[in-house]
């Protein structure tokens, strides 16, 4: 999409009416504008309504200090902070020689105080850009081995950006210098442009600069995709195994093979992040999983896959079976095929899917997928390498479910113990991650990033409980999270409620709300509010209040007297 069409949704799309809206504030010390009109632009592609505010030129500190600016006037989602290399350059030659070396380490200070005012006074997510490469051209080839230059100085400083935002909670960076890498100079910026508006970046820039925003901001919002389809055939090697034979095919080092090779090690880069592997291929399933099995030179193993679907069927149709195994969305899912036909046959049939146009030369697949940013992610923990196996230990205890002619006798064979406590600090990452994927089971949809959890559980405002689980076949891990707050000096209001679908129907909604209930007595909530607000994937919890003896009072609200609570029978045992 270019600047102008961005430009254009504008115009076509201001009078609509869209039930989501983001707010966003645009901070700089170049010119802004463009990027301000193409986050609007971009918003309706999303479908949603962007609100953007843009500060005065070249005002980005007072803006932060000042307590009445206009940044304040209402609550930010997102704040933009862009310090462009340009006027780092000025800085940077305005300082006397004997501070050069300090220059990067004086810049971040600059910089780190800014957020830590806006930590204080918002709850928006602060998003950096960090700075795109420069060559001033002073000492040549010299300069990224002396300490004093302006290169120098600018590379650190990107190093210690990303430093300082990995140990603070709700700042997230932009790569704008990968941005320039990845269009080349030339498309990146117009000096002439430069020169006579003060635009650092250019309309390719700008457009490319919006849509990584946009990946942060979606995925804030749960917008995530966690599953990764891949055909087989000229897709993860080169020729077909059915015909070519196991000798035949490209992988490894000899021809393109060394392209599809890389593409496989990066899928499995993406599992051990958590992301699901999936294959789906028209093929002879023991024919397909031959390479898997013998092949010498295979990064990815049957193993790696959480389901394998090498049939005749369409694509279409085993993608929607892989999905309804999973129980993730359509929208969770990507497919990568090289063939134009199939790709085509999946976007019409299941418009939901990612399905990325491949190149045509295998060795810009892996270029082409690296750039596109399929899996952005606002959060990471330990846990999500994990996943794979999580899935793949839930597919058996579908297959023992079966043996089972009794769901009470089959839900007791798990021998399932579950915990349930405080917010802690090794959960907040967790209990954050969990919050923005969680879409079916999550009763108001509220995303929480790790600092938001923190300033809750530290809160006597509120009661939280975290919820853990494990059976005989294995440890599920963190499933859920439950955030009461006090709002009375007898009433309590449910503000989250969120769970895996993975444990659904196996008594833990019994277990989770027998527990919030009785911490509720124990802190003196008499009276105890939820609220559901529908979604369009959340509709599986429209009724669960009801179902377990809370009060209809209208717009979405429910009451429960906690003294007038029967515990849920449930054959979770407490650990």
């Amino acid at each position: 999409m270019t600047y102008n069409e961005l430009k254009k949704n504008i115009k076509r799309y201001k009078d609509a009416e869209y039930d989501k809206r983001v707010s966003i504030a645009i901070l700089g010390d170049t010119a802004t504008q463009f990027i301000a009109t193409a986050a609007e632009g971009m918003s309706f592609t999303y479908g949603m309504r962007a609100e953007v505010y843009e500060a005065e030129y070249d005002v980005i500190e007072s803006e932060i200090l000042d307590p009445s600016s206009g940044l304040y006037e209402k609550e930010r989602d997102h704040i933009l902070i862009y310090m462009s290399v340009e006027k780092a350059r000025e800085t940077y030659e305005d300082t006397r020689a004997e501070k050069r070396t300090d220059f990067a380490a004086d810049l971040l200070e600059k910089i780190t105080g800014c957020w830590n005012v806006l930590k204080e006074r918002t709850k928006a997510q602060i998003i950096q850009l960090n700075f795109a490469r420069y060559d001033t051209g002073v000492f040549g080839s010299y300069a990224l081995r002396e300490e004093s230059s302006f290169e120098f100085q600018l590379q650190k400083l990107n190093y210690l950006l990303s430093e300082a935002a990995s140990h603070n909670k709700n700042i997230y960076i932009i790569d704008l210098d990968m941005i320039q890498a990845r269009l080349g100079i030339e498309n990146f910026c117009d000096r002439k442009f430069y020169y006579q508006a003060r635009m650092a970046v250019g309309f390719e820039g700008v457009v490319e600069t919006v849509k990584e925003l946009y990946d942060i901001i979606l995925a804030s919002m749960g917008r995530i995709r966690k599953c990764l389809i891949l055909d087989l055939d000229n897709t993860i090697w080169g020729g077909v195994i059915g015909d070519d034979g196991l000798s035949g095919i490209e992988i490894g080092e000899l021809g393109t093979g060394r392209a599809y090779t890389d593409l496989q090690r990066w899928c499995l880069e993406l599992k051990k992040r958590g992301i699901l592997l999936a294959v789906c291929s028209k093929n002879d399933e023991n024919t397909a999983k031959e390479p898997f099995e013998k092949h010498p030179d295979m990064v990815l193993h049957l193993s790696d896959f959480v389901m394998f679907a090498a049939n005749w069927d369409d694509k279409a149709t085993n993608i929607k079976r892989i999905q309804e195994a999973l129980d993730i969305g359509l929208d969770s899912l990507v497919f990568v095929d090289d063939n134009p036909f199939e790709r085509e046959l999946v976007k019409s049939s299941l418009p939901g899917v990612t399905v990325p146009e491949l190149p045509e030369d295998p060795a810009m697949f892996l270029p082409y997928l690296q750039s596109l940013h399929l899996f952005e992610t606002v959060s990471f923990s330990a846990d999500t390498a994990n996943r794979t196996e999580m899935y793949r230990t839930e597919a058996k205890r579908r297959s023992e479910k079966e043996i089972f002619t009794d769901i009470n006798d089959y839900l007791k064979s798990l021998d399932m113990k579950a915990k349930a406590l405080p917010f802690d600090e090794f959960y907040y990452p967790r209990i954050a991650e969990l919050s923005q994927r969680s879409n079916q089971f999550n009763l108001r949809t509220v995303r929480y990033s790790e600092e938001d959890i923190e300033r809750i559980a530290s809160s006597e405002r509120y009661i939280t409980r975290y919820f853990t689980l494990e059976d005989k076949f294995g440890d599920y891990g963190l499933i859920s999270a439950v955030i009461v707050e006090k709002t009375g000096e007898n009433e309590g209001f449910i503000d989250t409620w969120f769970m895996s679908c993975r444990v659904l129907k196996r008594g833990m909604e019994e277990f989770i709300i027998n527990t919030v209930v009785a911490a509720c007595r124990e802190a003196g909530i008499e009276r105890l509010t939820g609220q559901y607000i529908a979604t369009a994937k959340n509709g599986m919890v429209s009724g669960i209040y009801e179902r377990f003896g809370f009060v209809p009072e209208g717009e979405g609200r429910f009451t429960l007297m906690t003294g007038d609570y029967c515990p849920e029978k449930t054959h979770i045992r407490e650990q």
